[in-house]
């Protein structure tokens, strides 16, 4: 005899009581890591409580394990990232750092540089404003992220998009908005000398 399939509820599951899934398991995992690096709870707990996130089926047994922790700052929430080149020039990276959803680039005298070759992105879009004026931005991407530079008004200085459009699954989409302004701005993956850098200084995680 042949199993016939589970007739559809008529009444909504609730919320707590939906299907976990891996992503929402390694999402509570790194939080349970960060509070036992940050002192919230000892090395005893963490091994508990990860032994438990892993075998968590549902949103419900998940949330318990996370109760009496401070909920991290979502991405979205995060107010914009302002980099200005000034006299002496910016940057933020190559460094592990959190992108917001919003990242702001004014060339100015110095220049800007955006690196987001080991940063920390939980987006799926992130949208960079640059201005060329009269230095530039420069903005390295690693591989597996792709650029939209369609809204981007290359200026006099012009824009130079050295990426590719071979975007990996569950990686960010730059979209990059401005002006070239003077100087201009490139967006393009890391440079020879950048990937011997990254793998002579491997990412501690």
């Amino acid at each position: 005899m042949t199993a016939q399939p589970p007739k559809p509820s008529p009444h909504p599951v609730p919320s707590g009581e939906l299907r976990a899934s891996h992503d929402d398991r390694e999402a509570v995992v790194e939080q349970l890591r960060d509070a036992a690096a940050e002192g919230r709870i000892d090395l005893d707990e963490l091994d508990a409580r990860l032994e438990q996130a892993l075998q968590s089926k549902t949103y419900a047994e998940l949330a318990v394990l996370t109760a009496d922790l401070p909920r991290p700052d979502s991405a979205e929430s995060m107010p914009p990232l302002v980099l200005k080149g000034g006299m002496h020039g910016a940057s933020r990276g190559p460094g592990r750092w959190e992108v917001p959803g919003h990242v702001i680039a004014h060339g100015g005298l110095g220049g800007v540089k955006v690196d987001f070759s080991r940063a920390e992105c939980r987006l799926t879009e992130v949208a960079v404003e640059a201005y060329g004026e009269t230095a530039g931005v420069t903005i390295v991407i690693p591989d597996g992220w792709a650029a939209d530079t369609g809204g981007m008004d290359p200026g006099i200085g012009g824009l130079r998009d050295k990426t590719t459009a071979d975007r990996l699954p569950g990686t960010p989409l730059i979209r990059l908005t401005g002006s070239g302004g003077m100087a201009g701005v490139v967006i393009r993956h890391p440079n020879r000398w950048e990937r011997r850098k990254l793998h002579s200084n491997p990412r501690q995680d």
